[in-house]
């Protein structure tokens, strides 16, 4: 059974946005560090944001000022919200969560950035 589901990726033109989403099963969700990484082909998967059961937060310098990760608890869904999109943005995005428990992936969602 899949665990977090995304969604939200596709194509978009420079200086553009896109959100992402990730809804998490409410067991993984209520106890869980929810983030986002990123993979880039021939690069390392590498931490894009993540966030508490708070509203404690972390962003790659790469990404400050442009995006932001946010948590609605309602709907054990996070968002990361994507302006500003540069060509370099592009890769395969992947929701992440730490449990006490276990560390899930989700299947990953294309982002691309290109005119």
């Amino acid at each position: 059974q899949v665990q977090l589901v995304e969604s939200g990726g596709g194509l978009v033109q420079p200086g553009g946005s896109l959100r992402l989403s990730c809804a998490a099963s409410r067991s993984i969700f209520s106890v869980a560090r929810m983030g986002w990484y990123r993979q880039a082909p021939g690069k390392q998967r590498a931490l894009v944001a993540a966030i508490t059961s708070g509203i404690t937060t972390t962003y790659a310098d790469s990404v400050k000022g442009r995006f932001t990760l946010s948590r609605d608890n309602a709907k054990n869904t996070v968002f990361l919200q994507m302006n500003s999109l540069k060509p370099e943005d592009t890769a395969v995005y992947y929701c992440n969560a730490v449990t006490p428990w276990n560390n899930y992936w989700g299947q990953g969602t294309q982002v691309t950035v290109s005119s």
